[in-house]
């Protein structure tokens, strides 16, 4: 089985890594945008332009499945993706974990890019899923940018602004970005730090995701066709071109990983 993540920078690396613990056998095809991100500042046709071509390079490889592993991409993006990709190729969006916070019964926050949030598509799914919920849209401008750059200070001066537009009060925080997932042992930190709160419950979307893409691969592959063997490989594409991961994924637990298990080619 092969699976293909697309994204703007590294964000992709937490979905890529749920799919390798669920399928540790699972090739992996991580096609990236370094030319043209950050893809938020961008309009939505550019947005949907470049997620193509992303997602075009990615394709060519012949995955079973393709993760769109960024919010932004998801909400401007994925109805053209499956459009052009789909039925031959499944595609998964990703959408902030709205609705499993919402469960809880509890109030919570929303960590997002500004772009993000207060969006028509994130109002959209609150509505949706947690129109009788206490929640706070906390925007965290930067973070996305520096998590792509492993740019350690910065990632931290983010954080600790968001903590702080967080309510005291509350202790569940869903992870709007892919990128946020990646520093998630940092964000949790910094909320357990503020003062009178309880430990704090993040809600990230890589695993949902990781786990829906090999079922719509699964499901797409013919009826009878035997098992592919065991591979584990790992396909790097920088904005189209052949490489390895980029130097900033490694600081991160799961870049690191991903690396060791599988040889990029």
């Amino acid at each position: 089985m092969k699976i293909a993540l697309m994204d703007s920078g590294i964000g992709l690396l937490a979905a890529a890594h749920e799919v390798r613990l669920l399928s540790p056998g699972a090739d992996l095809v991580l096609s990236s945008d370094p030319d043209g991100m950050p893809w938020g500042p961008r309009t939505p046709q550019d947005v949907t332009g470049r997620a193509l071509a992303v997602a075009r390079a990615a394709a060519a490889h012949r995955p079973d499945a393709l993760i769109i592993a960024c919010n932004t991409a998801t909400v401007h993006a994925l109805p053209t993706l499956r459009a052009v990709l789909e039925p031959g190729l499944p595609v998964i969006g990703t959408v902030p974990a709205i609705k499993p916070a919402a469960a809880e019964g509890e109030p919570f926050a929303i960590w997002a890019t500004p772009a993000t949030t207060g969006s028509p598509y994130q109002r959209g799914l609150i509505r949706d899923f947690a129109a009788s919920a206490e929640v706070t849209e906390v925007p965290c401008p930067g973070l996305a940018d520096a998590v792509d750059r492993a740019d350690d200070a910065a990632i931290g001066r983010a954080v600790a602004a968001a903590a702080a537009l967080t309510p005291p009060g509350v202790r569940t925080v869903v992870l709007g970005c892919t990128h946020y997932e990646l520093v998630e042992e940092r964000i949790r930190d910094a909320l357990r730090r503020r003062p009178g709160s309880a430990e704090p419950v993040l809600h990230g979307s890589a695993g949902a995701v990781a786990a829906q893409a090999l079922r719509r691969a699964a499901g797409s592959a013919p009826a009878g066709a035997p098992d592919a063997p065991a591979g584990g490989r790992l396909t790097v594409l920088l904005s189209g071109r052949g490489s390895t991961l980029p130097e900033a994924a490694l600081a991160y637990t799961q870049g690191r990983l991903l690396a060791t298990v599988g040889q990029p080619h």
